[in-house]
């Protein structure tokens, strides 16, 4: 018994001890136009461990890099990605909203970002659709020989997580859940979407076999809520902070990993 307890408390000390990563939403995305090139390039140089990513498909099924469905925010065509072919996309410029030092940045394929990542880094790709993107994203990994080691997927789909499951179960998986308080002042909608349990995410993360939860800063956790997570398997993610102490507060919770806009700047103010 007492060999069995020493092993255990070794084991948690060393989970506790692990470093907390750091991930890049979008790439270094409050320096750089999101999701581009570029915004990865200096994501990396800024020190951080992952770099989170969007994918959509594009007319053609090609699986291009954007957050929204529509180009327009990023771009200032208005066309829905969808409707668009590969080579129509690229025509596009993606850098110039940002800054005139970025302009003709392209909107990436990922298996562009794919190629840049470094040895030992991590990308999180985030599938914004529905299950029909993954025999394209397995394709593409398979040409680019990403794996486990460097790929993790993300999505708020459930359906695609599960289907990523199915068809890339070495493939760590991380289930995206916002949290929105509710307002004690507004009025009853039946219709509003109804706010997760924790003890609901938990439960539909372990039906579909999936590796983790990736939650939004929002979220009320308490250690035992973090404790409920780690007995069912799960690793422990958080999105997206930019503010020192909400990271400092999540670190303290235990959480694997911190996604931010600012990853250089997050990382040296944690002391990281």
């Amino acid at each position: 018994m007492r060999i069995g307890f020493t092993l255990f408390l070794a084991c948690t000390l060393s989970a506790a001890a692990a470093p907390v990563l750091i991930v890049a939403h979008r790439g270094a995305s409050f320096d750089a136009p999101e999701n581009t090139i570029a915004a990865h390039r200096l994501a990396w140089r800024q020190g951080a461990d992952a770099v989170e990513t969007d994918i959509y498909l594009t007319k053609d099924r090609s699986v291009i890099v954007i957050h929204d469905a529509n180009v327009k925010r990023t771009t200032g065509k208005s066309a829905a990605i969808a409707d668009l072919t590969v080579s129509e996309a690229r025509k596009l410029d993606a850098g110039s909203w940002k800054a005139p030092q970025f302009a003709g940045e392209k909107l990436p394929l990922l298996a562009e970002q794919l190629a840049e990542i470094p040895a030992g880094k991590r990308m999180f790709v985030e599938i914004k659709i529905g299950p029909e993107i993954v025999p394209e994203l397995k394709n593409v990994l398979t040409a680019a020989r990403a794996d486990e080691r460097n790929v993790t997927v993300i999505s708020f789909n459930y359906e695609s997580l599960k289907a990523v499951r199915q068809q890339l179960p070495k493939l760590p998986t991380q289930y995206l859940v916002g949290f929105k308080a509710p307002d004690p002042k507004a009025e009853p909608n039946p219709k509003a979407k109804k706010q997760p349990t924790l003890d609901e995410v938990i439960a539909q993360a372990k039906a579909a076999k999936l590796t983790g939860l990736d939650l939004q800063h929002t979220w009320p956790l308490t250690k035992d809520d973090v404790a409920k997570i780690r007995a069912a398997g799960l690793e422990l993610h958080v999105w997206t902070v930019d503010d020192v102490a909400v990271a400092q507060r999540w670190i303290a919770l235990g959480v694997d990993s911190i996604t931010t806009n600012r990853p250089g700047w997050l990382r040296e103010q944690l002391k990281l």
